[in-house]
Parts: C-alpha cells; structure tokens; sequence
C-alpha cells in the first residue's frame, strides 16, 4: 500500500492470465487422442477374447457360417459339458497344474539362495555368473530339444512330471536369479544384522526376513515361473507320450483334427484353461502390482 500526493494507493492483486484457445484446444484434442489410441489398443487386446468367448457357446453351424456370427442366436453353454464329458481335459489340468506348481517350488529353492548369494555376497566370479544367466536367457529351448530328449530317455523320464519340472524349472532360473537378486538388493543390510543379532542364522533370515520383506518380487517371479510352466507346448510335446500324462497345451492340440477342427469345443476347453491363471492372479494381484512397480522404478 502506497500513498502519492494524499491519495492512498491499494494494490491490486495479479491475476493468472488464462491458457490462449489454441492452447486448450491443442491439449483436449491430445488427451482425446490419447483416450482413442488407448481403447484401440485395449480392443486389438482383448478381441482374441472376444471371439474365444462368443465361439466357445456357438453352435457348430454357426461357427462355420459365412458371414460370422458375433453374437450366437442359442446360448450353447453345454459345450463346457461335453468337452469337460467327452474329453480328458481334468487329467490334462491336473497334470500341469502338478508341473506347474512343482516347477515353481523347485524353481524357488534354488533362485531365494542364488539371488541371495549374488545381492549380497561377495565371491569371485559374480559379474561372469550374472553375465552367463543372460546369455542362458538369450538361446531358444528348440535349440536343445534333441539333448534334452536324449538325457531325459537317459534318465528314464520319459512320460514323467519330472522330465516337464525340471526342464521348465531350468529355462526360467535365469530370469528369477535376476529378478529376486534385484529385490534382495533393495533390503536395507541393516534388517539382517539386527536379526542376526537376534540369534537368527543365515538361512533363517532369508527365510523369515528376506523373503517377506521382498513378497512383491516373489509373487511376481512365482506368476512368470507358473504361466511359463503352464504355457509351455514344445516340450510337453516331446517328452510326454501317454494320453493319460498330457498337459493342457497338448490336450487342446489334440482338438485339431486332420480334416476339421471342433473350434466351438477348442474355445470352451480353453476357456476352461484360463481360470487356474486367473485365480493364481487374484490370489497374488496385490503382491503383484506392487512388485511391477517397484521393478519399473529399479
């Protein structure tokens, strides 16, 4: 407040000049264009799922029908009942459920330790150890198929869980080494020395500070390890003979006949083969967002 000349001069406040029109209407049309490329990305992703929806309660003539039908006249939700009837499909679920599951025990027991060891230990060699799991990551699994058919009949696990969990265990290590060292880094050191302080030995602070402390890294190496050992095709392919012994990848491939294909049944079994994934990530869903993050941040 100023005074001139016996008139009292009162400030007027500064007012933030408005966004020019060019300005506003370049931002609405770039948030407009972002919203648009992402429902077109959304649906590209999720139009495979559409149509595995619709075809899986179609008819068979309907499946066949020229021009498609999206949207099926008659409900045919019986297909579930008689692929589930008609077909192996529990045995071919059990089987990689078992594969699953047990690949990713065995696939823990061994990536806790190694990560540990790399995030926190000193030992020559580390830096060539790290650089070597890379270039495992790097080699397809076609490029071994032939040995590891050879060892496998060498070792009689043939027709066996054994020869599945310990070949998916084997190609995903790599990946959980890197991944759990990354979080185990993460820990402050002084965590573990207090409870060692505490009277807890080396291998109970992993296992009863560690692992908890790093759960959202855990959870998601133990959703990659599972879809791994659930999606896997090639090897359930070669090792595994016995129908009885069959994975979900290979029973559905068996939907595909030499002259026809049963799409309508294929979708409904399927269908059926998401659930146990979609269960596993409801179960895990919180671990897991938390764990993408802080990976994204690392």
């Amino acid at each position: 407040m100023a005074h001139h000349d016996g008139v009292l001069a009162v400030p007027v406040p500064r007012t933030r000049g408005r966004p020019a029109p060019g300005r506003l209407a370049r931002a609405a049309l770039l948030h407009g264009g972002s919203w648009l490329l992402s429902a077109v990305a959304l649906f590209v992703l999720l139009f495979p799922i559409l149509v595995m929806l619709s075809t899986s309660v179609k008819t068979l003539d309907e499946v066949y029908q020229s021009p498609p039908v999206w949207v099926p006249r008659t409900v045919a939700w019986w297909n579930f009942l008689n692929v589930w009837s008609r077909y192996p499909l529990g045995t071919y679920m059990r089987n990689s459920l078992i594969i699953g599951i047990g690949a990713t025990l065995l696939n823990l027991t061994a990536a806790i330790p190694a990560g540990y060891a790399v995030a926190r230990l000193s030992f020559r060699g580390r830096q060539a150890f790290m650089v070597l799991l890379l270039l495992i990551q790097m080699f397809s699994p076609i490029i071994v198929l032939i040995p590891l058919f050879k060892i496998m009949a060498w070792l009689h696990w043939l027709d066996t869980y054994w020869s599945l969990i310990v070949t998916n265990t084997a190609f995903t290590l790599a990946f959980s080494i890197w991944m759990l060292a990354s979080y185990f880094r993460a820990i402050p050191v002084e965590i573990e020395e207090a409870a060692l302080v505490d009277g807890c030995t080396r291998g109970q602070t992993i296992l009863r500070v560690v692992v908890p402390v790093a759960a959202p890294g855990v959870a998601t190496t133990v959703i990659y390890i599972f879809i791994s050992a659930w999606n896997e095709f090639v090897f359930a392919l070669t090792f595994i003979s016995r129908t009885e012994m069959r994975t979900l990848t290979v029973g559905l491939f068996t939907f595909i006949g030499r002259w026809a294909v049963d799409w309508h049944y294929l979708m409904s079994a399927a269908l059926m083969g998401v659930v146990p994934v979609v269960i596993l990530f409801m179960l895990v869903e919180r671990h897991l967002v938390r764990g993408l993050a802080l990976g994204a941040v690392k």
